[in-house]
């Protein structure tokens, strides 16, 4: 349980720390591109770090576990995983956020202008709530805080970059999903999103569900 703790902290850090008041400084070293592949690199290793430390640690139940969470908020991260890795959503790492005078505002971004990040969001939380063990919470909570945390640094980072275009975007949109809709500021346009994101992401979650236990060593619904 210790790696996996450590692998956790290891992670948060990443994320809070480079991804924060570090970047700067890293940025006027290495580039912006540069920061991109380091910062690449050590997520991935992060995450290979935080699923092999998962795999070894020891089951220790904290409390009741609630599987149907998962059930429920995992097509729904999948969704948003696939709608929101669109080139003309302005937070996606494929945008091209240099120049214009307005940023577009189309699809899942009148939903959420962070849709990939909730994606992980609703995955970490998923996986704190299903087990209800000590391992899931360390997982979880690990991808969860950086998810939320990303928000922010994703939003400061652009305001930097764009200015007033960004103050625009974000004026109309909203981190919480369905915020700026609810607020009057937004509204819903489900042909704008598409079928693809939907069905996709049903049959990716489907398909996580059914090899859970190759991939992870546990089956995604214990019996």
């Amino acid at each position: 349980m210790l790696e996996l703790a450590l692998a956790a902290l290891a992670w948060i850090a990443l994320h809070f720390l480079l991804a924060g008041p570090l970047r700067s400084p890293v940025v006027s070293r290495l580039g912006e591109n540069g920061f991109r592949g380091l910062f690449s690199v050590l997520s991935l290793a992060g995450l290979a770090w935080l699923a092999l430390a998962w795999r070894g640690a020891p089951t220790v139940p904290v409390f009741p576990g609630q599987p149907w969470v998962a059930a429920l908020l995992m097509p729904w991260a999948c969704i948003l995983l696939l709608a929101g890795g669109r080139p003309d959503n302005p937070t996606s790492v494929l945008a091209e956020v240099a120049g214009g005078s307005e940023l577009p505002v189309r699809g899942i971004t009148r939903v959420t202008r962070h849709p990939v990040l909730w994606a992980f969001a609703l995955w970490g939380l998923a996986h704190v709530l299903a087990g209800g063990t000590l391992g899931g919470i360390l997982l979880g909570g690990a991808i969860l805080l950086s998810a939320l945390r990303g928000m922010w640094n994703i939003d400061a980072k652009r305001h930097r970059a764009l200015g007033p275009a960004w103050e625009g975007f974000a004026a109309v949109t909203s981190r919480l999903p369905f915020g700026a809709i609810l607020a009057g500021r937004q509204r819903f346009v489900p042909a704008e999103i598409g079928w693809f994101p939907l069905l996709g992401g049903l049959i990716l979650c489907a398909g996580l569900a059914w090899a859970h236990e190759f991939l992870f060593g546990v089956p995604a619904f214990p019996g």
